[in-house]
């Protein structure tokens, strides 16, 4: 897929004139565990009705009466679990990520680049896209390259991202050129530098335990059926694995097809044989049914199936964060081990890893 672009005017910038803006986008985190900010952040991304797709009075009961009573203080309880002396883990990975790749452009060759700004920010929470957009305008930047840090396209996340984006930039009189960098599911720059670690961690755990993993299990963040429905192309979708076997026009928004694609993508580069792989799908919230099968239920079921030792991907994060640290790599792996599973093994995300700061720049086509 090639950058979405607006219509805007745009030049040719040269050293010396405008420079360029890179914006990389990931979805965000309380500014602290505490219940206030949790709750704070919470009201933010649940508002958004890109989220919770219902009628705006039933959105506003069910967060105002139901969710924010009760969830700020559990959720606060598990970021404080992850939470560093840096803060957010997925904030602290995305500003090395935005640092390294600042460094890579201010390395190459000819000082095309030299001028160019890489900021960072996030959809809900701190950093603000409104406070990236604002510094890009302070600094002169004239044409911005956004990249959603979602490598599966989902309403949800990607189509909120970019919609506040022009949200912002519209409330300008001057609006900058703008493009969007199409999801990344299955570019050797997300997939490459993602399975050479992968491998890496693989192996010096089986070397370190002793042992052969029976399963690799690759979790993604799960979604409402209804969100893969809405966005159904030529009635194409079935939600069943026939119909994400391969990409076509007819699933190119299709988050499950997406997800099933990184998947056999990261199997084959990791040489998996097919009975030893699988998906699922994690932290669902609410009771309508969301993408199945469930993470939770995968796991206290696999030791049943004779899988005693487990390797666990969550390819839809680039950076770790509550779902993969808290949700997977502890909750998970009690789940697991309570069911009989022995050795649980979470393989962590690209986070701010050299090559997938390279990465970046060729999904950019920089």
């Amino acid at each position: 897929m090639a950058l979405m672009k607006t219509n805007t005017a745009r030049g040719s910038f040269g050293a010396g004139e405008a420079p360029d803006g890179i914006l990389l986008i990931n979805l965000g985190s309380p500014d602290s565990p505490r219940p206030g900010d949790v709750r704070r952040y919470l009201r933010e991304f649940l508002s958004d009705p890109r989220v919770i797709d219902i009628p705006a009075f039933a959105r506003w009961l069910l967060l105002n009466l139901i969710i924010l009573p009760l969830r700020p203080r559990k959720s606060g309880a598990a970021y404080q679990k992850i939470w560093t002396d840096r803060g957010s883990p997925l904030i602290a990975h995305s500003r090395d990520l935005t640092d390294a790749v600042a460094e890579l452009l201010a390395k190459r060759e000819g000082g095309r680049f030299a001028k160019t700004r890489v900021r960072l920010a996030m959809r809900y929470g701190n950093p603000s896209i409104a406070d990236a957009l604002a510094e890009f305008r302070r600094e002169g930047v004239m044409r911005i390259r956004v990249l959603p840090l979602y490598p599966q396209y989902s309403t949800a996340a990607t189509a909120s991202s970019i919609a506040r984006v022009f949200e912002v930039a519209s409330e300008e009189w001057n609006l900058p050129a703008i493009e969007i960098a199409p999801p990344f599911f299955e570019h050797p720059g997300f997939l490459d530098p993602y399975a050479r670690l992968a491998r890496e961690r693989l192996d010096q755990a089986e070397a370190q335990g002793r042992f052969a993993f029976d399963h690799y299990l690759f979790s993604f963040h799960g979604i409402p059926e209804r969100h893969i429905l809405k966005g159904n192309v030529q009635d194409h979708c079935k939600l069943n694995e026939a119909c994400c076997e391969k990409m076509g026009p007819e699933n190119q928004y299709c988050y499950r097809a997406h997800c099933y694609a990184t998947a056999r993508g990261m199997a084959e580069r990791l040489k998996l044989p097919a009975d030893k792989w699988s998906v699922s799908f994690q932290s669902r919230l609410g009771r309508t049914p969301w993408l199945r099968p469930y993470t939770d239920f995968e796991l206290a079921e696999l030791p049943a199936r004779g899988v005693k030792n487990l390797a666990v991907f969550s390819p839809a994060f680039v950076a770790d964060c509550l779902e993969t640290l808290e949700e997977l790599d502890m909750a998970g792996r009690e789940t697991f081990r309570e069911a009989g599973g022995e050795n649980f093994f979470y393989v962590p995300c690209v986070n701010s890893d050299s090559d997938w700061a390279e990465g970046v720049l060729s999904i950019l086509n920089l």
